[in-house]
């Protein structure tokens, strides 16, 4: 962990107290990482940022999830964090999603503690206390999409290469309910529906034409633009803008509390059908060919 002695972020609080001695080295953050999410903690704007270190493409495996999660829950449990930014630190890439070798030719065991942990990091992300706001330096279909939809607020850089969306239908999977209501709240009925059955990829112009995105931002000024959002966010009150959230997204969120285990049900029913996998292994031919 970096030293937290922000002296000039205290002391400017408590005038009152001694400067640190000058032979102290001073840090400006807190950090802890694991395999593949790095977070930093500047406790002076009491805003952290996770970035997303799982390369090639930063899949949402097992183990990603499950350390994004414990992630989320540290800084949530941490007095000093009032807001979080999402980014990469793979080039081109926010997050590919869900990784399809973790629903491909496994049991139906596993298929149900992958499922669970995917659940899992929707409802501590989008019901979270605190501001979150995705800076999308890269492309970012399906769970990468939905990591950036549950979010209070989305910048993306401003390329046409580089493109986002819920493309489930693509694979011949079927995104599920509270995927598309999360949609649905962002971008509204008619898009989510059109967009949702051709399994859309947009292009960062189109998505902020369709807000799906907040902001287009050159990539060099991403994460200043998110530090500048993050301080107007945090300027308020912090109890009135969460219970303005927790009114505004209650509702979906509880369908999924009611339904999560019939939904994990559903899951494994669809993912074990040989159809399905017959498609998912399509697809990740596809994909070597690709890369060959």
């Amino acid at each position: 962990l970096c030293r937290q002695l922000p002296a000039w972020g205290r002391a400017a609080r408590h005038p009152q107290r001694p400067p640190q001695p000058p032979s102290l080295p001073l840090a400006p953050c807190r950090a802890f990482s694991n395999n593949k999410i790095l977070v930093e903690l500047d406790e002076s704007s009491g805003v952290a940022t996770m970035k997303f270190k799982s390369p090639p493409v930063n899949s949402l495996s097992l183990d990603f999830l499950t350390e994004f999660c414990i992630s989320l829950e540290k800084l949530e449990n941490d007095r000093a964090c009032r807001g979080v930014i999402f980014t990469s630190a793979v080039p081109k890439i926010f997050s590919s999603g869900l990784d399809i070798t973790e629903m491909c030719g496994k049991s139906a065991e596993h298929y149900t503690e992958f499922w669970r942990a995917v659940q899992e990091l929707w409802l501590r992300l989008y019901g979270s206390n605190m501001v979150t706001v995705a800076a999308v330096n890269g492309s970012s279909p399906a769970g990468g999409c939905l990591i950036a939809l549950s979010c209070d607020y989305r910048i993306m850089v401003e390329n046409p290469k580089f493109s986002i969306g819920l493309n489930e239908a693509q694979l011949g999977i079927v995104a599920p309910f509270w995927f598309k209501d999360t949609f649905v709240n962002v971008v509204g009925q008619r898009v989510a529906e059109s967009s949702l059955q051709l399994g859309s990829l947009h292009p960062a112009p189109q998505a902020l034409k369709i807000g799906l995105v907040d902001e287009l931002v050159p990539e060099e000024k991403l994460q200043e633009k998110a530090a500048a959002v993050m301080a107007q966010w945090l300027a308020l009150p912090d109890h009135a803008r969460q219970l303005t959230k927790s009114m505004m997204r209650k509702a979906v969120l509880d369908r999924l509390l009611a339904h999560r285990e019939e939904d994990i049900q559903h899951f494994v029913g669809f993912i074990s059908k040989e159809s399905i996998q017959k498609s998912l292994r399509m697809y990740m031919e596809m994909l070597k060919k690709k890369k060959s």
